[in-house]
């Protein structure tokens, strides 16, 4: 389930990116122009975004282990709300969300894991995204990612720093760094700090969007024999 765990971020930053520049007084004027531009552009990409498949892999690096977990997929998304995030290796693991409704599939044990995602996610923001509710601002403070971090092509990396709200007490999210393609700004992968000390990137590949994404596409095919299991309330104050 640590999969599952660091992934929703990921996946609320892939469908929708509406963000508003703006940086700490020790960056530079340059910086702050860049980092509008970037945010501009990646807004403007993912506004017209209706739907979109793309190949990941995630790497996270756990606090106290020395190799870092691998794990690879797809996944698909549709507007408003519709997700599927399929894991293929190194075991499989079906994820879906409508909204605020998600379902675990986990072939290996015969279960399905039913929850909310605003229970299940360790911070509330940004949650309000996936439902197209609010804008990512209202979430994070973007600012220019330390050391002039440059993604390919040179385009400046874009660190993401939750904004602190009422009943996030148990929030473990300390910043997500984003890098974009240099010529779609679509994006291309982004590093989810943890306060625990873990770190997850994800870098999706063989993006293709708004091609018509079935809604079928997002509806669980279940074995009637699967068991049914009741997710875990996370995050409360």
């Amino acid at each position: 389930m640590i999969r599952w765990g660091v992934m929703w971020c990921a996946v609320l930053l892939t469908i929708s990116v509406v963000v508003t520049a703006s940086a700490q007084d020790v960056t530079d004027e340059q910086s702050r122009k860049e980092v509008r531009e970037v945010v501009k552009r990646l807004q403007s990409r993912y506004e017209k975004t209706r739907d979109l498949q793309a190949d990941f892999t995630q790497r996270t690096t756990i606090e106290g282990f020395e190799r870092p977990m691998t794990s690879s997929g797809k996944v698909y998304i549709k507007k408003p709300g519709r997700l599927r995030w399929n894991y293929l290796e190194p075991s499989t693991e079906d994820i879906y969300v409508d909204r605020d409704d998600v379902k675990v599939y986990v072939p290996e044990h015969k279960q399905v894991l039913v929850g909310k995602l605003t229970q299940m996610a360790a911070s509330k923001a940004p949650l309000e995204l996936l439902q197209g509710a609010a804008k990512l601002e209202a979430s994070f403070e973007p600012e220019p990612t330390a050391g002039n971090g440059r993604g390919i092509g040179g385009v400046r990396l874009v660190t993401l720093v939750p904004k602190a709200h009422e009943g996030d007490a148990h929030r473990t999210v300390q910043k997500i760094v984003v890098e974009v393609f240099p010529k779609t700004y679509f994006i291309r992968s982004l590093w989810l700090y943890e306060s625990s000390g873990n770190v997850s990137n994800f870098e999706f590949s063989a993006l293709q969007s708004n091609i018509g994404l079935s809604d079928d596409l997002f509806v669980p095919k279940l074995p009637p024999d699967v068991e049914v299991v009741k997710a875990p309330v996370l995050g409360q104050p």
